[in-house]
């Protein structure tokens, strides 16, 4: 999991598995039936993790 998280710095927006989520502001990657919730802050790329959890709970 740590590896996709590191591959989020060379491009946090269109690295597989990553998709922008409604209603709220961040994205989300998968990774199996883990969901790693993020934001991208800024133009220095700054990328702050909010939560990493199984799929049913991530989005809660």
């Amino acid at each position: 999991m740590v590896g996709k998280i590191e591959q989020l710095a060379s491009d946090p927006f269109g690295a597989s598995n990553v998709k922008k989520l409604t209603g709220r502001e961040g994205y989300r990657l998968r990774v199996g039936d883990w969901r790693v919730i993020y934001e991208v802050h800024g133009d220095r790329l700054v990328i702050l993790v909010l939560a990493v959890a199984p799929r049913g709970g991530a989005y809660k």
